[in-house]
């Protein structure tokens, strides 16, 4: 785990003050590798790449970046699980180091570009083939680590982060699609960021530079070929086998391993299955906020440390760390994306930092095979036009509601989504349904200046995705869980990749390995959600090794955070929030009317997002765009001085 960057310049010109351009690089990323930094330029002064390093594999000899005997380079960022079965299929003469950095090269001069396909990981790279003068880029299939690029005068400019991207930009300004995507998802689609110019590579792409032709394309997709032959208990067992192995590939490490706990269903699994095979000296963090039951699963995380004799270390998180730590998150995200879990996920991470450098999550589970009450929502809605319909009982995707009621329990603490979802567009097409879920905008009113953004609807990329070409259209479970897979889930993996490399952490997430995600996408629907129960597949399979309060749980809390109870009351938050929201300069930003943002505190429900979401935006406005000077090259160059 690492931070990369390069510069290339498109024309093959010499590059002006290279060298000293790809330290300032290094420099805003120092925090994703502080064991140590490497530079490259090539003699002709056209390219270079810049690397911090977190030393996890081949602690000796994996200094990046890293050349061939063709003198092929390679900077890169994650960890490619399968590299010592890669290294016996290349021939282990043939290498330098133990490191799974130098696996990238061998495979690429043996596959060339189709190396991508052969690896089992998490991954982000740009490689130099010398031969041919190209910049060659992957990033692995989920988007677990980040790629960010931008072009700025023929100059083509990569890095891990967008900051270390900001000094090369003309000058700092909001993406206005990208913002409206925000206010309506929280996160952005189709490889926009909320920095104009700056984009992301997409899961599962690579990318190509040579003279001044860039190109893009996608060499991994999942695909719902349904397999209606094989019966649960079937995929039960294959779920289980390939769970077990990708833990045991994730705990590959010449540094000690632990792992989060939060309680949950998923982080439970995965520790439960990494501490069984890693054996003694096994540790697990969790944190909490000490406000009730509702903000606190301690209990079920110190159940499973006394169930699988594991070590578990706590934190207990304030209204205080919050004002503290908050600004802080905010320039590790680079920009606002994801809901409030990202500031609690910031703290365990700080904690965890202090006793390992590798963690195992349970980051993917949800959206994998079903974890979200909107699901259970949404599926409601269409088991009644069904029932009334008189279609309930034909195919193979509908649940039933006879079957469905017993579940609908699960629902209590969403009453108000519910009231709010059907209050308008009953029965509707199920895109448009489901796009009034998940649509955060429905809660904004006149904080936005929609005059500035009217002319863009996230509305027709939504549906781009959620009407995939891969998903069978009758199939609502698997176009919901589809949208969420290749949009919910990179924004998380975002938060989960800098709030924890903020810390010079490295976490890792078992659940995303592709041939488990191949697997489970051709599960019927039926399976996977039998009668409305929530991760029902996941639970047959792996419910077994969990004590049974965490294995039956109906009340899933995903991190909440105590913002609504620290902005209604008076104390530090309600005081940061204010001060934050009424500067000169907070009062007079282009696109949220933060007077308004003001005016509404406290009049949101207990776990809204619109107050977290506008903060978060306010407080990305002045760390990025009101020091904007702090980040332009020279400033940086002279500091490195």
């Amino acid at each position: 785990m690492c931070g990369i960057a390069g510069i290339l310049n498109l024309s093959s010109d010499k590059i002006p003050d290279l060298g000293r351009s790809l330290s300032a690089m290094n420099a805003l990323q120092r925090h994703r590798g502080p064991d140590g930094e490497g530079i490259w330029q090539h003699p002709r002064g056209m390219v270079g790449f810049a690397h911090r390093r977190l030393s996890i594999i081949d602690l000796a000899t994996g200094q990046q970046p890293m050349r061939d005997a063709g003198g092929n380079l390679v900077t890169y960022n994650g960890e490619i699980y399968n590299y010592p079965e890669l290294r016996e299929e290349l021939g282990i003469e043939a290498f330098r180091t133990r490191s799974d950095t130098e696996v990238i090269l061998q495979a690429y001069r043996k596959w060339g570009q189709d190396c991508v396909n052969h690896f089992r990981g998490m991954f982000a790279f740009a490689l130099w083939d010398e031969a041919t003068h190209t910049l060659f880029c992957a990033r692995d299939r989920f988007g677990i680590k980040p790629f960010y690029y931008t072009v700025v005068d023929g100059v083509f400019y990569f890095a891990s982060e967008t900051k270390a991207l900001l000094p090369f930009v003309p000058v700092i300004e909001t993406d206005l699609e990208a913002f409206k995507e925000y206010v309506t998802f929280q996160f952005c689609l189709a490889g926009r960021t909320l920095f104009k110019g700056i984009s992301e590579l997409l899961p599962g792409h690579v990318l190509t530079a040579r003279g001044d032709a860039i190109e893009k394309r996608r060499y991994w997709e999942v695909y719902y070929h349904l397999d209606f032959h094989h019966t649960g208990k079937y995929f039960d067992e294959k779920i289980r086998a390939l769970l077990e192995d990708s833990v045991a590939s994730h705990l590959r490490s010449d540094v000690p391993v632990g792992a989060y706990v939060s309680g949950g269903l998923d982080s439970s699994i995965v520790a439960s299955l990494a501490s069984r095979q890693h054996g003694e000296g096994f540790d697990a963090f969790t944190g909490t906020f000490a406000l009730g039951e509702v903000y606190d699963e301690r209990r079920y995380a110190r159940e499973l440390a006394r169930s699988c004799g594991f070590t578990l270390h706590e934190v207990e998180i304030t209204a205080s760390d919050f004002v503290e730590q908050i600004r802080n998150v905010i320039y590790h995200l680079d920009f606002p994306v994801a809901g409030p879990g990202a500031f609690p996920q910031y703290m365990v991470a700080q904690l965890a930092s202090r006793h390992r450098k590798v963690l195992l999550g349970g980051q993917g589970g949800d959206e994998i095979f079903g974890g979200y009450a909107r699901y259970l929502i949404a599926y409601f809605e269409q088991c009644i036009k069904a029932a009334i319909d008189g279609t309930m009982h034909t195919g193979n995707f509908v649940v039933t509601y006879e079957s469905i009621i017993p579940n609908l329990q699960s629902l209590r603490q969403y009453k108000p989504l519910l009231q709010e979802f059907w209050r308008k567009g009953l029965f509707d097409d199920l895109d448009q349904r489901y796009f009034r879920l998940i649509n955060r905008a429905r809660d904004l009113g006149d904080e936005i200046n929609w005059s500035a953004i009217q002319k863009y609807s996230p509305y027709e990329e939504f549906l781009n995705i959620f009407r995939g070409k891969n998903v069978q259209k009758e199939s609502y479970f698997d176009s919901m869980t589809h949208f969420d897979f290749k949009t919910l889930l990179p924004a998380l993996l975002h938060v989960e990749d800098r709030v924890s490399m903020a810390h010079g952490l490295e976490s890792r997430v078992p659940f995303l390995d592709h041939p488990l995600i191949e697997l489970v996408a051709t599960i019927p629907s039926n399976i996977k959600f039998m009668n409305g129960r929530m991760k029902h597949a996941l639970k047959n399979a792996m419910g077994g090794i969990l004590p049974e309060s965490i294995a039956t749980r109906t009340d899933k809390m995903g991190f909440p955070v105590p913002l609504h109870e620290w902005v209604t009351q008076p104390g530090v938050v309600r005081e940061f929030v204010r001060d934050s929201l009424s500067s000169q300069k907070a009062l007079e930003r282009d696109l949220v009317d933060n007077r308004k943002v003001i005016e509404g505190l406290g009049r949101e429900a207990k776990f809204g997002r619109k107050i977290w979401g506008l903060l978060c935006l306010e407080l990305w406005q002045q760390t990025f765009h009101d020091r904007a000077a702090s980040f332009k090259q020279l400033s940086i160059l002279e500091a490195l001085r």
